[in-house]
């Protein structure tokens, strides 16, 4: 009868290794398919300068740092912002042109933005003038604390709009 106990014993162990790596392999899968996802992590607000040296003499490229996700690594980048004033409110362009995202810079004999790759020209409010750029400048989002200029994600700019319309007052809203 020993023989007999020692074979079941295996087998029960066998069986035993199997339900942990079951386990071990099943219970993250379970979480992960199961478990609401951590809520997203709140945007980062970069400070970028100070409201009173920005865009007061036209527009001005600000560079900065700026903290990106990419899957599990967290990347610094540096990278720009043209910054203008626009009826006393400070807005923010990304750097890259809507065509093909090349970086385009401030012409200030034309008093334009200038993509110099396919010549698409941009107004200083960021709408297109010429070119085969398909829409206006994206812009980041802008708040101000403490003097200071803080950008935020970029919205693309047929968003723009329509943020803007959801920031305006309810008596604008109904005479737009």
């Amino acid at each position: 009868m020993e023989p007999e106990t020692n074979r079941r014993g295996f087998i029960a162990a066998i069986y035993g290794i199997w339900g942990a790596i079951a386990a071990a392999v099943g219970l993250p899968a379970a979480a992960y398919l199961l478990l609401p996802p951590r809520t997203k992590q709140k945007d980062d607000w970069v400070d970028v300068g100070s409201v009173s040296a920005l865009g007061a003499s036209g527009p001005q490229e600000v560079v900065f740092r700026r903290n990106r996700k990419d899957g599990w690594k967290i990347i610094s980048e540096k990278t720009s912002a043209w910054i203008t004033r626009q009826n006393g409110q400070l807005v923010a362009f990304a750097p890259g042109c809507t065509h093909l995202g090349c970086a385009y810079h401030w012409d200030e004999k034309n008093k334009n933005f200038l993509c110099p790759c396919h010549t698409s020209t941009f107004g200083v409010d960021g709408k297109v003038l010429a070119g085969p750029a398909p829409r206006p400048l994206d812009q980041f989002k802008t708040r101000t604390e403490n003097g200071k200029l803080l950008l935020g994600p970029v919205v693309q700019s047929a968003e723009v709009s329509a943020l803007l319309q959801d920031q305006a007052c309810p008596r604008q809203k109904e005479n737009a």
